[in-house]
């Protein structure tokens, strides 16, 4: 792993970067409503069209991964993501208003569709280049560490900006995007794995064999992935409205107090990943484990409307969170034979979008409903990963029961052997 440090570096910048180009945001979509006079679920529309549009997007980057291979499509994705970021920080600049609105909606749109390249096609890409399971595992809790390292930033680094001009974080996130798209340029090797030249036709039936021979584990991954985003991103949103209009924080002081419960996240990230190693059984427990203390925090969490209390008991969910992300980044990446980790691994990527996009927008409409209606509802949702986790994921069905998740062999259609090529 020594000798790819650099190139893990420069991968991890990627979730990194995407984290803060979205997450930035949040701290301050109230000045953003007020400043363009705007309703509060207009303004979360602005994280939710970024991460629809990754949603639809996301699979087809995952397919043209396979089929090209990884930085091929990271860096144009790279791209697309700064130009569309742009377009946003152009039109907060200059325009004002309902114009400003709707163009930089458009441009958050552009950004998603750039997100769909990087992120999701980091993951598979860090499962070519380790072989062992050990260094896969930790390679992804770099990756995992790296993403909620960005969203306990984001909320500081957000609302920094934004306490001096309410746009000024709209203008830097195609800078910091442009960062990583130079070190992923000059940095990152891309390993030698074999790609496939599948038709659509094919693509999709060997994509369909694999999800009927694998599919209730792997739909259990997805969902639970979705779950664990829809949890986070919904409280963040919580927390941001009540820290500004129940007690008047602002500026950096609210986002170090945004920035409590994911600093705890990002340190669960990273010793999940660093511990849990090749053992596949012990993932399983440990997401069981991370989902089920989510639970309990949001179901305790609604007994209090007091903001230590609520601080306090979020804090312990997102070190649920934190142990859920990596083990189900590696049961998915080791289960999955290389020719299809991209479509697959983007399809769970498409799941923690969907969790992102309804986390705000369901919240922002619960908002006016007790507060013990709002948390039972997320703790019902977070009840339901848990149970997926326990029945659904079962790595030790696999050879010789050793705890190992069986990699998913694809058989694909007659004739398509032969379109198969190692790089």
């Amino acid at each position: 792993m020594d000798n790819k440090k650099w190139d893990l570096a420069a991968l991890a910048s990627v979730p990194l970067i995407m984290t803060l180009g979205n997450s930035m945001l949040i701290p301050i979509l109230p000045q953003i409503a007020k400043a363009l006079g705007i309703s509060s679920l207009m303004g979360s529309m602005l994280i939710t069209v970024y991460a629809v549009t990754a949603i639809l997007m996301i699979p087809i980057a995952g397919y043209l991964s396979d089929r090209f291979g990884r930085k091929k499509v990271i860096i144009p994705s790279l791209i697309i993501t700064v130009l569309g970021s742009g377009i946003s920080a152009g039109a907060a600049w200059l325009l004002g208003g309902s114009a400003a609105y709707i163009v930089i909606l458009a441009g958050r749109l552009l950004q998603g569709i750039g997100a769909a390249g990087a992120f999701p096609i980091v993951i598979p890409l860090v499962g070519d280049m380790f072989s062992e399971d050990e260094k896969v595992s930790k390679s992804l809790g770099v990756i995992e560490t790296s993403n909620t390292f960005g969203k306990v930033l984001s909320p500081i680094l957000g609302a920094f900006l934004g306490s001096f001009i309410w746009f000024l974080p709209f203008l830097a996130i195609p800078v910091l995007c442009a960062v990583s798209l130079l070190l992923i340029i000059f940095l990152v090797k891309s390993p030698e794995h074999e790609k496939t030249q599948q038709s659509i036709r094919e693509f999709l039936g060997t994509t369909k064999d694999v999800l009927q021979e694998k599919g209730r584990w792997l739909y259990a991954i997805f969902a639970i992935g979705g779950i664990a985003m829809f949890g986070i991103f919904g409280v963040q949103f919580y927390l941001s409205e009540t820290l500004e209009s129940a007690y008047g924080l602002t500026g950096i002081v609210k986002g170090l107090v945004l920035a409590i419960p994911l600093a705890a996240l990002c340190l669960a990230s990273y010793l999940t990943g660093k511990f849990t190693g090749h053992k596949k059984g012990l993932m399983k427990w440990t997401g069981f484990a991370g989902m089920a203390l989510l639970t309990g925090s949001l179901v305790i969490i609604g007994f209090s409307e007091q903001i230590y209390f609520v601080i306090g008991f979020m804090t312990a969910g997102s070190i649920g969170i934190g142990l859920v992300l990596p083990s189900m980044d590696t049961l998915l990446t080791e289960g999955v034979e290389e020719e299809q980790r991209g479509t697959i691994t983007s399809l769970y990527s498409s799941m923690r979008f969907i969790g992102v996009s309804l986390g705000p927008p369901v919240v922002s409409l619960l908002l006016g409903a007790n507060h013990w209606v709002l948390f039972l509802t997320l703790a019902v949702v977070a009840a339901a990963g848990a149970l997926l986790t326990l029945l659904a994921v079962k790595p030790e069905e696999g050879e010789g029961g050793t705890g190992e998740v069986k990699r998913v062999q694809f058989k694909p259609p007659a004739g398509a052997a032969k379109n198969l090529v190692r790089k």
